[in-house]
């Protein structure tokens, strides 16, 4: 067996204790912590290979987020009752951990590690993805694997224009901005956050003051790291001959520089891609096979580290980027809307080299996407979803379901829309955003935000305000930096920041920062902000052009949707026993109805009729029959004391008395009407919660005055007028008496 120290400490974070724990449980992972938080519980677990993997030349890092239904106390879903593919949620939390971590681990490391987040205990306060970063980063120091560290990251809220540090799952229902920070103790390395139109001042103060708590949570690992860590291992970095490097650069530094400065992308990338083929070539010539089998991956290193120099050097020493702009200087816009004639709503907007089609689908209440997780399930009424084919970078490959990139992309645009899409009240419709990239170079998710503005704009959805999105990089090379707006795919990739900020002209809503390096200042990060506030509004000013303001109607294609409130009390009538009355109206007028808790009532179709139909058949359940009112009926039974008739549109049923059929006196109903007879009736009142109707008098029902057997089947001379009591009295005698049994038998 495994022995190790059992090592367990107790900390006050944010006004609850933090607990850590390592040595009792997973003790042959490299590293392992057992978090307690409220009676949120994590477990962190790392792992590392004892060897570089053959052919590798980039660091091959995983991190896993296995969600624990049992950890709510909840049992999954769908045929196999276990857990499968993780959720979109813990995807984007995976990938939230990936880009904090990454950074920070040494230049040339090549061994596999692999970093698992299983939340095991959750309390509904305490979000256990907010614990992730501290977590592996923690699990990280006490292992062998180098690192770095320590980082920890923080969420911060606003509530009542007060910054809160790791504010609960309720309270973060009250805040109006949703922000995790993570850095070291010197410096922020990434951020995400989604907001209410938050100042880039009041960002700026919530980051920095969501790093002091980071500051303490570093102290906390420290101390923890002293007692627990084990050795590091001794591990070789892939590090390249500084001699061979300038033997290559010799030969091919001039080519390289001149081709980085080629404006266009797929010319700049096909000249690299031949130079990077006759330099290999070259060497494969000058060298022995085996020789050159050992330096071929060694040489393409080379080749990929001499292009960043390049780029990099012109960047911060010219001010001159790859494809020739200014630091400061936006690709040119265009914007279409309407692109497609079927769809809902449709707007194509292309910057530069990067082209996003936004397309708009309306729904109704059922089309609203349920998520099921840790947390109680709950149903979201807006989606953004993010698409990212091959062609769009001009590959051939193959279309699989969405990655994470992709998840986390259309998880970045939606959160940048949602701040000003309508609430259910104003506006009823579920709304499908989807973003299809058809080509890319750079910013292809803050396209998304530009073309799903416009697309929902077109589809008249009636948002708050208009959204767009920039992408900022940054080169900080010899001690010099370079903020660089709208980047292409060339500056993020040999950058060192991919800063993208979305808003309106009011303010932001949604901020994402990744660095490749240990951290940026905050000199650094608030120019940034200022840079994306002014890139943003000439932005929003070319959408304006396209389209100002939402359309009032929606497109002649969507369904319309009609919503009006009952009484809370009345939904189970509205639904009936085993949902019996409302499958029977949606049955009937063919729509689809929706009622939430709160007693709204949506029903869509495309059919304004059937709208109509739907809509008086619940009003006339939910509604009660108005004292001395006149309505349309069906006899839908008859008895020899009276008729049943329903109507309000057939959903209530009441009795017309025998006395009640007619102003003369009528001894047997059946003889009078029979089943299927449209009569109008007049409410009277109610007995005991049995309805009374009347048709004494009532206008409309003259056949029955003129032929009070009420079937206009019979002949004249079988029908009689029943004109006063000489009629009836003539009726009773033995010669004038009316052969009832020969009715009765034609009645069966």
């Amino acid at each position: 067996m495994n022995e190790q120290k059992i090592i367990k400490k107790s900390f006050e974070l944010a006004g609850r204790t933090l607990t850590i724990e390592t040595g009792r449980i997973a003790r042959q992972a490299s590293g392992a912590i057992y978090l307690t938080y409220g009676e949120t519980v994590i477990l962190v677990t790392v792992t590392v290979s004892p060897t570089v993997a053959e052919g590798t030349d980039f660091f091959p890092l995983t991190v896993d987020l296995v969600e624990k239904m049992y950890a709510a106390g909840k049992i999954p879903g769908g045929f196999f009752k276990r857990e499968t593919k993780p959720s979109t949620q813990a995807t984007l939390t995976c990938r939230l951990v990936d880009r904090a971590i990454r950074p920070l681990f040494p230049e040339g490391f090549r061994n596999q590690v692999h970093v698992v987040i299983s939340p095991l205990s959750y309390d509904d306060e305490n979000d256990p993805a907010m614990l992730g970063i501290f977590g592996a980063s923690l699990a990280l120091g006490i292992s062998e694997i180098p690192f770095n560290g320590p980082l920890s990251s923080v969420s911060v809220g606003l509530i009542d224009d007060e910054l809160v540090v790791n504010p609960t799952i309720e309270e973060m229902q009250e805040s109006v901005l949703d922000l995790t920070v993570a850095g070291t103790d010197t410096s922020v390395v990434m951020i995400e956050a989604g907001a209410l139109e938050i100042s880039e001042e009041k960002i700026m103060e919530a980051i920095y003051f969501g790093h002091e708590t980071i500051k303490e949570m570093i102290e906390i690992q420290r101390e923890f790291i002293a007692e627990a860590a084990k050795p590091k291992m001794e591990v070789v970095l892939d590090i390249i001959p500084e001699e061979f490097t300038n033997e290559v650069d010799e030969a091919f530094g001039a080519d390289i520089n001149n081709a980085t400065k080629i404006s266009g992308k797929l010319e700049r990338g096909n000249t690299l891609d031949e130079l990077k083929q006759r330099m290999l070539d070259q060497y494969k010539e000058k060298l022995e096979e085996k020789e050159y089998e050992e330096k071929e991956k060694t040489l393409k290193q080379i080749f990929e580290n001499l292009t960043y120099k390049y780029f990099r050097e012109a960047v911060v020493n010219e001010h001159r980027r790859a494809d020739g702009r200014g630091l400061d200087e936006i690709r040119p816009i265009n914007c279409e809307i309407d692109l497609l004639p079927r769809v809902h709503g449709s707007a194509l907007f292309t910057r530069g080299e990067t082209q996003s089609i936004g397309t708009v689908t309306l729904g109704s209440g059922t089309d609203e996407q349920i998520i099921d997780g840790l947390e109680e399930e709950y149903k979201k009424q807006f989606f953004l979803h993010y698409n990212f084919p091959p062609y769009s970078v001009g590959e051939a490959g193959f279309m699989r379901a969405p990655g994470r990139r992709e998840l986390g992309h259309g998880a970045l645009a939606e959160k940048a829309l949602e701040a000003v899409m309508p609430n259910k009240e104003e506006f009823p419709y579920t709304i499908r955003v989807v973003s299809d990239i058809t080509e890319s170079n750079g910013s292809s998710s803050m396209a998304s935000v530009c073309s799903g503005c416009m697309a929902l704009m077109a589809a008249g959805v009636p948002i708050k305000k208009m959204v767009a999105g920039v992408a900022n990089g940054l080169v900080m090379e010899g001690g010099k930096s370079a903020i660089l707006t709208d980047i292409i795919g060339m500056e993020d990739h040999l950058g060192d920041m991919d800063f993208k900020v979305t808003g309106t002209e009011d303010g932001i809503t949604a901020v994402q920062m990744d660095i490749k390096i240990e951290g940026i200042s905050k000199d650094l990060m608030l120019e940034a902000l200022n840079i994306s506030k002014k890139s943003r509004l000439h932005i929003l000013n070319i959408m304006k052009q396209t389209i100002s303001e939402p359309r009032k109607e929606v497109s002649q294609y969507a369904p319309r949707i009609e919503s009006f409130k009952v009484d809370q009390d009345k939904i189970g009538t509205i639904i009936g026993p085993g949902g019996k009355m409302i499958k029977s109206i949606i049955e009937e007028t063919k729509v689809s109805i929706d009622i939430s808790d709160d007693g709204t009532v949506n029903i869509s179709s495309s059919n304004g009729a059937a709208i109509e139909q739907a809509k008086q058949k619940i009003r006339d359940l939910t509604e009660d029959p108005e004292m001395g009112a006149i309505y349309d009926g069906t006899v839908s039974r008859v008895e020899p004391f009276g008729a049943f008739v329903k109507f309000m549109s057939g959903v209530k049923e009441g009795l017309v008395h025998v006395s009640q059929l007619h102003t003369s006196r009528v001894e047997n109903a059946q003889d009078f009407i029979k089943v299927g007879d449209p009569v109008k009736v007049k409410f009277t009142g109610a007995d005991r919660g049995k309805i009374q109707l009347s048709m004494k008098g009532v206008a409309g029902n003259e056949m029955y005055v003129n032929n009070p057997t009420g079937s206009s089947e019979r002949s004249s001379s079988e029908s009689r007028s029943y004109g006063g009591n000489r009629d009836r009295g003539r009726d009773r005698n033995s010669g004038g008496r009316r052969d009832y049994n020969r009715d009765r038998d034609r009645n069966r």
